[in-house]
């Protein structure tokens, strides 16, 4: 870098390689780019705090990093004259001394002061072209289009006529430079539509809700200013340095049905319109180091048909013009890819459509030439990056409101082409799909009240329709409960209905999913003891175990025959009359030992010991003998595990130290816990360039846990619970010791776990319990913050390149939407995340990835039942299914919500699926499991009406004195009807069914004696028959109507 003094670094490098790309275009396209110039003559007019973008002002900081203003730059072949003032000269000196090692380029510095007006040393650089074309007239390179603003511009003007130099525009050449961007310059596009998307995403769109739903009056100026001051102080949002950011334009808010497409747009200072079918257009332009992005979005307020359709068609088209951004394309193609989707999806909606699809955008927000209309077929390359912008102008609704007849639509994405696949489009962080960008408060508008009183019919306000408004006076709770159930299902239909056609779809694709990753191992390598029988040691003959050659050697005819320890099963020994008895069983084939450890392949037609027996004198030798096989058994077995585990791994990158010191976390315990039987002992977490390392005093204790392996990411302060903890779900498996696993957390706990329980009881008001529980606050707390920091500088680092792209944050668990459950063995206190469902505290962990879940099924759900189960079915039906048991049915109610917010599916049965045997069945005939309905096998609302039926029809005697309930009773009943009953319920309905079949009990006797005669049985006795008869009727006995009038409950027959 090249530091001229007062903070100005220029990037030596850059410098270099761009001068070089300037020089070479410029020699190879000097006719048809360059219009044959000799020499090309750049000058910047005075500084402006307006918004502009001008060819020379963008080549400055292409070149140099820096806006230059008033200074005369001229290229010549060789050679580079800057005529300025001596402020900037000396910011040039450095420059100057390395160009020619850089570039081969010399640069001349002509120091104009401050009095005078620079004739003197423009004529000088003129000379020297003139020189160097050795022509009178040489052809210099302008900016035509530029106009010339201040004394020096001016003065340049007048040198460069007098000259007699002939001018020629060559802004197509700057064009053709500044159309492919480098790595340096698609960081700083990707950081500004960062910058852009999230502050849209994260202040715009909340900002919008609580104004709508507060229904505040602010004005789209009040609106266009708050956002500038967030993209200028972007720190809340990004973690973007406020010197490097700034605005492309001023934010543009439109509503009220007035509308600019055009990027010249402002915001004016009418109040935002909101009302039934407004649309607010939103369009934010930010930039970095200088370098522009832009997006801009739709809000649709209580849309109609057609407003709906219009969005979908623009939105496709939108999809379509971006699509159609690939290497070797003419720019043409992207605005007729557009248009095509309009004419086939909304013809009606083509008079109202822009002119163009966008235009290139870098350090000019508008670059010339990349203009994206139907007849640029100027070629697309990688590297090139356009600010996709479409729209409908002007469309009308059936609305009588002005400001709600006439609305428009915009989208609008940056996008950079890449060398293979679609372009990559940083700005898509901002949802732009309809039901993101679709509000609905239709409902909340009928909920409101309306008094009892009779008042005259008065008009709609809000939708500006003649029809009257009258409403009946309701309960606002019970309306709100309705609506909100109602929506739910709604949106639940919607979801199965999408869910069927993405399973359908994968499964016509065969994207049936592996299975969980932990197929069988690899086979091991031959079981070999002792290569020759050379190598069997010369000892006396009785049992020895060879430790270092793992194997046993056993006396067997007068020999010592050697058994590798892997094909001992077991041993054992056992004592009787002063002898000592040895039993040692083998591995044999069809015993349960798999091919992989018994060579039967090799040996097809061998015989196999199974087992042999000893008998020795000497108790203590069995003893010792049982005991060594018994241990190294255990040893092999151990390894050979831990070998087959580590086969399985993925290949990780190398651990980069990181210089400086590094981002920390001390005195940590890890789990899984490393192995050993040593004091187990805390260490340090640290983040290192590419991943983190976790590391104890023993040298042989660490982890290395690589970013790109970090799946989900969790932050977790105690709040209830004992510890303090990161946790990280990962990629791939890892080895932590000896145990391989994809959970790794780290964790500090925040109070004394062990209470003393001997002792007095100690008063509430205690000084000494008071200080204690205070300094048990300060320690959570101080552990607490300390955590957060961590996180906090984790997330600053994550921000920036390039892990940008992989999306890496800290997750925090909601624990107000947490629930009880049994997802292992023990109750667990289970909380969502924003990306996962996670239990992190009790051991083994749950983290479960809502992207890859296929629907819930919840199990057990009925009145009368205090648990149910949830049922996880994933998008893999090679994984299995994950059950998480006895949740409290007081949970059941916010489990659907959460589960509806997110978009996932779920059912509700009355009994636990065997699931296994399910997912058999759909894996092995998947086009079945699609003509049946997909998942609809498992909707038990749509048999609702056939049960209500039956039931009726099963109902036994009712008493003719017990009031009809009104018809909102019964609607409830049938509704509580259709949820599940318990098992006890169950069996007893099916006895008061079979007892209520209409026959008499001398009827019954007969067919009774019938059975008995068919089996061959004898027949019972009189007394038997009599005894059972009176218990039958006991069973039988029908409810008393008049416990029904006095509302005490029916008693039922206990089944003991």
């Amino acid at each position: 870098m090249a530091d001229g003094g007062g903070g100005v670094q220029i990037n030596l490098e850059l410098y270099g390689k761009r001068l070089k790309l300037l020089n070479n275009k410029w020699k190879e396209h000097k006719k048809e780019m360059w219009a044959g110039a000799d020499a090309i003559a750049v000058v910047t007019p005075p500084a402006s705090e307006d918004l502009r973008y001008l060819k020379s002002t963008a080549l400055h900081i292409w070149l140099l990093g820096y806006e230059f203003p008033e200074t005369v730059m001229v290229f010549m072949p060789g050679a580079l004259h800057f005529v300025c003032s001596s402020k900037k000269a000396g910011h040039l000196e450095e420059l100057q001394k390395s160009s020619k090692m850089l570039t081969g380029v010399d640069i001349h510095i002509h120091v104009k002061e401050r009095k005078q007006d620079g004739s003197a040393q423009m004529n000088t650089v003129l000379d020297a072209v003139k020189g160097f074309s050795k022509s009178k007239s040489p052809s210099i390179g302008v900016l035509a289009r530029e106009a010339m603003e201040g004394p020096l511009m001016e003065k340049w003007g007048e040198c460069l006529k007098a000259s007699g130099a002939a001018t020629v525009d060559v802004s197509n050449g700057f064009s053709e430079i500044f159309a492919v961007k480098d790595e340096e310059e698609l960081s700083n596009i990707k950081n500004a539509s960062h910058l852009s998307a999230s502050v849209l995403k994260g202040f715009v769109v909340p900002k919008l809700e609580v104004i709508i739903d507060e229904e505040k009056k602010v004005t789209h100026a009040e609106l266009m200013e708050q956002t500038e001051g967030v993209i200028t102080n972007p720190g809340k949002y990004v973690k973007l340095k406020a010197d490097d950011v700034d605005i492309c334009y001023p934010p543009v808010f439109q509503s009220g049905g007035v509308f600019d497409l055009k990027p010249s747009a402002v915001s004016n200072d009418e109040a935002l319109y909101y009302d039934a079918l407004g649309v607010i257009l939103c369009a934010i332009g930010a930039r970095f180091r200088s370098y522009c992005s832009n997006v801009a979005r739709s809000i649709m307020i209580d849309a109609d048909k057609t407003q709906e359709k219009a969005y979908k068609v623009l939105l496709k088209a939108h999809e379509a013009a971006i699509g159609a951004l690939r290497p070797g394309n003419a720019m043409s193609m992207a605005y007729k890819a557009a248009l095509a989707v309009v004419e086939s999806g909304g013809s009606e909606f083509l008079p109202y459509f822009t002119k163009n699809a966008g235009t290139g955008i870098g350090i000019e927000f508008r670059e010339s030439g990349l203009t994206l209309n139907g007849k640029n077929e100027r070629v697309i390359r990688a590297g090139m990056v356009f600010n996709v912008s479409l729209g409908f102008h002007n469309l009308s609704t059936e609305s009588r409101d002005p400001k709600s007849k006439t609305f428009s639509l915009l989208l609008a994405d940056t996008a950079i082409v890449v060398e293979k696949g679609p372009p990559e489009v940083p700005t898509l962080k901002c949802s732009k799909t309809y039901t993101d960008i679709a509000y609905s408060f239709k409902d909340d508008e009928e909920e409101e009240e309306v008094k009892v009183e009779a008042k005259p019919k008065v008009k709609a306000e809000t939708n500006g329709s003649s029809e009257p408004a009258v409403r009946m006076a309701t309960l606002r709770s019970d309306n709100q409960e309705m609506t909100k159930e109602e929506q739910r299902r709604q949106h639940q239909a919607e979801l199965a209905r999408q869910k069927n056609e993405e399973t359908a779809r994968r499964l016509a694709s065969g994207g049936l999913g592996s299975g969980d990753g932990q197929g069988p191992n690899k086979t091991s390598g031959e079981i070999i003891a002792y290569r020759n029988v050379d190598d069997i040691p010369a000892r006396e003959l009785k049992i020895h175990v060879d430790q270092k050659n793992e194997a046993v050697l056993l006396p067997i005819y007068g020999l010592l025959v050697p058994f590798h320890i892997a094909t001992v099963k077991s041993v054992s020994s056992q004592q009787d009359g002063g002898h000592s008895y040895i039993r040692i069983i083998f591995n044999v084939p069809g015993a349960g030992y798999g091919p992989n450890d018994v060579p039967t392949q090799k040996f097809p037609r061998s015989i196999y010991v199974k087992e042999v027996s000893f008998r020795s004198n000497d108790t203590r030798h069995s003893y010792q003998v049982v005991q060594l096989i018994k241990t190294l058994r255990r040893q092999v077995a151990q390894r050979e595990s831990e070998r087959a585990e580590r086969a399985t791994l993925v290949t990780q990158e190398r651990l980069q130290i990181g210089k400086g010191r590094p981002i920390r976390l001390s005195d940590l315990w890890i789990r899984p816990a490393f192995g050993g039987r040593g004091r187990k002992m805390s260490g340090t977490l640290e983040a290192h360039t590419n991943g983190f390392r976790y590391s104890t005093m023993r040298q042989e204790e660490k982890v290395d846990v690589m970013y790109r392996n970090i799946k989900h990411a969790f932050f977790q302060p105690a709040e209830k619970e004992m510890i303090t903890l990161v946790h990280f779900h990962l990629h791939n498996f890892i080895m932590v010791g000896t145990k391989k696993t994809k959970d790794v957390q780290f964790y500090v706990e925040v109070m004394e776990v062990v209470q003393t329980l001997g002792g007095n009881r100690r008063s509430m008001m205690d000084p000494d319990e008071i200080e204690e529980e205070q300094q048990e606050r300060d320690r959570r707390n101080k552990i607490n913050k300390e955590f957060e920091a961590f996180v906090k500088r984790m997330a600053e680092l994550w921000d920036q390149a390039p892990w940008r792209e992989l999306d890496l944050e800290f997750d925090i668990p909601f624990r107000e939407l947490g629930f009880h459950g049994v997802p292992n063995k023990s109750s667990a206190f289970i909380v969502p995340t924003v990306n996962c469902l996670v239990e992190l505290i009790e051991t083994p962990f749950l983290v479960v990835s809502l992207n890859d879940i296929e629907i819930v099924n919840l199990e057990r759900v009925g009145l009368g039942q205090k648990a149910f189960d949830m049922a996880i079915v994933f998008k893999d039906f090679k994984r299995e299914v994950l059950r998480i048991d006895a949740i409290p049915s007081t949970s059941l109610d916010g489990i659907k919500e959460w589960l509806n917010s997110m978009n996932i599916k779920y059912y509700e049965s009355r009994m636990n699926l065997n699931w296994r045997p399910i997912l058999k069945t759909i894996l092995e005939d998947p086009d079945k499991f699609i003509d049946d309905g997909g998942w609809e096998f498992l909707n038990m609302e749509a048999s609702d009406s056939d049960s209500e039926k039956s039931e009726e029809s099963d109902e036994g005697y009712e008493p003719s004195d017990v009031e009809v309930a009104s018809e909102e009773s019964e609607d409830d009943d049938s509704d509580d009807e259709s949820v599940v009953e318990s098992d006890d319920d169950e069996e007893e309905e099916a006895e008061d069914s079979e007892e209520e079949e209409g026959l008499t009990w001398d009827q019954l006797e007969e067919k009774a004696k019938r059975e008995d005669k068919m089996n061959g049985e004898e027949e019972d006795s009189e007394d038997e028959r009599h005894r059972n008869r009176k218990k039958a009727a006991g069973k039988g006995r029908m409810a008393d109507p008049r416990d029904a009038k006095r509302g005490m409950p029916q008693k039922r027959p206990k089944i003991r």
